[in-house]
């Protein structure tokens, strides 16, 4: 069976989003197609049906090939966290902590790991769709490597280099890679695509063309600006960076960026709705004194997330809203600081001890080194949820007796304030469910729309599937996926 792999030139260039359009348009062509990424470094998860995590992106590669996400399609997920440490989870499961000076080390040991779901993959499939990690440019961190070109030379796949035109200085960054990494790896290349063009594909043909010559790869592509990569869930935190525009929405919907934070894409939901304005908050502004409601976001390190929130000032912020008598709304870690305290009895994020929560919810959380992993289905605010746990932390206190949701097996989930103002919850993907979403809205005094968030993805994924068959040589890559990298024979180029 076949494989191809997208290395990118850098972060964020566009290789999740192109694995996954690409594997879609393969499914739409009959294939049988899974998505691998050897290792990914994302605090946004998602849980499989094998009851591991992985990270969001490979989830959302597993909708575009319609299959269900397994811990197979991302063996190794480091989730940063506080004191330069990461967790390390392979095959879906916590197995320890590493530091940055560890982290070398370790990974080149997980190798076999990771070869063993690859195989596993490519025996259950007509072609793997693989996601590189960063850039193999970054020639400093090659020893050990396990996410680019220590993998795709182990398991000899075929590399396609992705380069983003949109931030400039592509041709200088396709024949750079060519350039300063090893003639072995460069011949596990056998071409490059060009992302995110705006305007007239024409108006490159000179660029493209001399990066064929220089580089002696061969080009596959040129991609345009796609918007329907909007209406993706992301797991790279540096979307959050991005500027945001104002539709000058009715109500505002509030949600501070912590240093930490983890499954941001619980509130892309609340994209899809006409009346709200979701403004993700970053440090060093205020959060707005008109804010409809103040969502605290899940984190990956509590304790350490909640000390950044009161040196931002958000903790008077938020406070001075709750006085206003408007709505809080914790999901995980947001809900654990909404509480009087959380101890850290063994020390799963740090050194062990206990902290003052911001008080707005009479429960007390404990954090324990069992992680929770599960899918969940119930009723929360009136309306029924889909979602998924994912936190270690066991909360109790008087205003859990006031629980935010109920599961179908019976448990309770969450808390409620007695004057129904401040609400947490450990349950991801909660705003999923258009019932669920028109549920709080509710609360807000907000019609919500009632659109499909799911169907939306479904949507956007096939738009950029007919894209790629446009402006892609698929066939070629296909091809391209059933043959073995070529002996590296050349020098490097003269530049």
């Amino acid at each position: 069976m076949g494989a191809v792999m997208l290395q990118g030139t850098g972060s964020d260039v566009g290789k999740s989003v192109l694995v996954a359009g690409l594997c879609r348009a393969l499914v739409n062509r009959g294939m049988r197609v899974l998505p691998f990424k050897p290792q990914n470094m994302s605090n946004n998860a998602a849980i499989t049906v094998d009851g591991g995590e992985i990270g969001r992106a490979q989830a959302l590669q597993a909708i575009a090939c319609k299959v269900e996400p397994h811990t197979d399609m991302n063996p190794v997920l480091l989730k940063p966290q506080a004191d330069h440490t990461s967790q390390l989870i392979v095959h879906g499961r916590v197995r320890g902590t590493l530091g940055a000076g560890n982290f070398r080390e370790a990974r080149g040991a997980l190798l076999g790991e990771v070869m063993a779901s690859f195989d596993r993959l490519r025996d259950d499939c007509d072609i793997v769709v693989v996601e590189g990690a960063g850039s193999p440019a970054e020639i400093n961190l090659r020893a050990g490597d396990i996410a680019n070109m220590g993998f795709a030379r182990a398991a000899d796949v075929p590399v396609l280099l992705i380069g983003d035109i949109d931030r400039g200085g592509v041709i200088a960054a396709i024949v750079g890679t060519r350039a300063v990494i090893d003639p072995a790896d460069a011949a596990m290349i056998r071409g490059f695509i060009i992302n995110k063009f705006r305007g007239s594909p024409a108006l490159f043909e000179d660029g493209y063309r001399q990066i064929e010559t220089l580089s002696d790869w061969r080009g596959f592509g040129v991609v345009p600006w796609m918007r329907a990569t909007v209406r993706l869930p992301s797991e790279d935190g540096v979307v959050l960076e991005r500027p945001q525009s104002s539709r000058h929405a009715r109500k505002i919907i509030a949600c501070p960026i912590l240093p930490r934070i983890s499954n941001f894409d619980d509130l892309d939901p609340l994209k899809l709705e006409n009346h709200v304005e979701l403004l993700m908050i970053p440090p060093g502004q205020p959060i707005p004194g008109d804010a409809a409601l103040i969502i605290l976001p899940g984190s990956k390190a509590t304790i350490a997330d909640l000390a950044a929130l009161r040196a931002e000032g958000w903790d008077i912020d938020i406070m001075a809203h709750h006085r206003r008598g408007r709505a809080i709304l914790g999901l995980c870690g947001g809900y654990q600081m909404l509480g009087r305290s959380i101890a850290d009895p063994d020390g799963v994020e740090g050194p062990p001890g206990i902290v003052n929560g911001l008080g707005l919810l009479d429960i007390e959380t404990t954090l324990q080194p069992h992680k929770a992993l599960k899918t969940v289905t119930g009723t929360a605010l009136g309306a029924t949820f889909q979602g998924y746990e994912m936190h270690m932390g066991r909360t109790c206190g008087p205003d859990t007796e006031r629980p935010f949701a109920v599961f179908d097996d019976g448990r309770p989930d969450g808390a409620i304030s007695s004057d129904g103002m401040v609400m947490g919850s450990y349950v991801h993907g909660l705003l999923i469910d258009p019932d669920q979403r028109r549920a709080l809205l509710a609360r807000l005094s907000i019609e919500g729309s009632g659109r499909d968030y799911r169907a939306s993805i479904e949507n956007a994924l096939d738009e950029i599937a007919t894209v790629l068959e446009q402006h892609l040589d698929i066939d070629g890559i296909v091809a391209l996926s059933k043959t073995a990298p070529a002996s590296p024979t050349f020098e490097k180029p003269r530049i």
